[in-house]
Formats: C-alpha cells, structure tokens, sequence
C-alpha cells in the first residue's frame, strides 16, 4: 500500500512547530507494512491543500492529512478536502450526538466544529473536539499530536501490509569508508540498506523476509568495527 503524508500549517513553513506527525505517522506506518512514499508541507490555505489532497489520492493508494481542523479562520482543511472531491461541507449528525454525549450543547459549539465533507465518514476524537474524517482514500487526522495518535488508532488496520523487518548496525568508521561493504549487502541479500552518518554511522537494514534481514545483519557485523 502506497501512502502519502500531508502536514497543514503555516507554523510548520516556518519552523515555529516541528513536523513531528509526520515522523510519528511514516514510523507507524511503515511498521504495518505500508510504503511512505511522500511527505508533504502545505499552508493554510484551501487552494494549495485542495490541490495536493486532489493530485495525491489520484497516484497514491490512501492520503493521510495532518492538521487544520477545527472551528477558527485558519482551519481549513476540511473545505479544502471537501474542494478536492467537489463537494460540500454538511454538518454531521453523528459528530453532533458523540459531542453531546461529552456534555457539549449546540451553544458550546462553534458551528464549523460539526462540517465535515458531504461525502465523508466522521472520526471520533477521543482527545479533543475537532472531530476527523475519511473521504474516500483520504484520512484527515487532527494537528495535535495526542489527537492525532489517538484517532489514528481508530484507522491503523485499514493500512495493512507485509510486515517489514528491520535491524541497524552501528559502527564508528567514517560513511565513505563503508562503501564498499554497503554494495556487498546490496549485492549478496535481498534487503534494502539505508546509511545515517552521525556521532556513528547507523546502517538500517530491512526487508519482509527476517531470514535475510538476519543474514545480512551477521555478514556486516562481521566485517565493520564495532562501536565500543
């Protein structure tokens, strides 16, 4: 399953925020055996998110869209969602019955809080008010992360897939001196290798099959210094 990752907000352009939904959301799920092959950074602006979701969902098996939600000026994402399905925002009676069971009124609440895209299945938020949706191969999660991850859970087994294995080996030997060790695992198993230099260099070694993952992690460490 082919995914792509959707942050909206200004905060993130500017570096005020760190993008740390994205990390968390490619780490899960990879970890359920989908591919993340796309994050991307867009504004708070409708036309600039209508555009990715619109471009994204018709390459990509599903679109998970991060952030905007809510009742305030600059929460845009669900017009922008519903603009990319050519729809309309329609309040959903779920999303009205669930806040009414928190103890919220129709008074207590703004009214873009209840809008979702006619077209839409609502999500409950079991961390806050903004409720989420699914629009076809689109998800569109809340910003804050505790939100976020809780709402996620609600959705994590439609992304399922082969479980891929993973394993590092760390060594303190500069990158450029590793690379002629680096082509033999890519060479000689059937995994995918990944070199993050750092204080060490880490070699993330990963595949489906943890037979291979196993060979080739026991072929490296034998042929890298050991961090000691």
């Amino acid at each position: 399953m082919r995914v792509v990752l959707v942050t909206v907000g200004d905060e993130i352009l500017t570096g005020d925020t760190p993008n740390t939904n994205a990390a968390w959301l490619g780490e899960q799920l990879t970890g359920e055996g989908a591919t993340v092959e796309r994050m991307t950074v867009v504004p708070d602006r409708v036309a600039d998110i209508a555009r990715v979701v619109n471009e994204y969902r018709a390459e990509y098996d599903a679109v998970v869209v991060t952030g905007g939600l809510g009742p305030t000026h600059d929460d845009v994402t669900m017009s922008a969602v519903a603009a990319a399905f050519g729809t309309d925002l329609a309040p959903d009676e779920a999303v009205r019955e669930r806040l009414h069971e928190q103890g919220y009124t129709d008074d207590d609440l703004a009214p873009g809080t209840l809008r979702i895209p006619e077209r839409g299945e609502s999500l409950p938020n079991p961390r806050g008010v903004a409720p989420g949706c699914v629009v076809g191969t689109v998800y569109v999660l809340p910003g804050p992360p505790a939100e976020m991850r809780a709402m996620f859970e609600q959705i994590r087994d439609q992304f399922d897939g082969e479980t891929t294995h993973v394993e590092t080996v760390e060594t303190p030997e500069p990158e450029k001196q590793l690379l002629d060790r680096i082509a033999g695992v890519r060479e000689t198993f059937d995994v995918t290798l990944g070199s993050y230099p750092g204080d060490t260099v880490t070699l993330k070694i990963q595949s489906n099959d943890p037979e291979e993952v196993t060979a080739a992690v026991d072929w490296l460490r034998k042929r890298v210094d050991p961090v000691e």
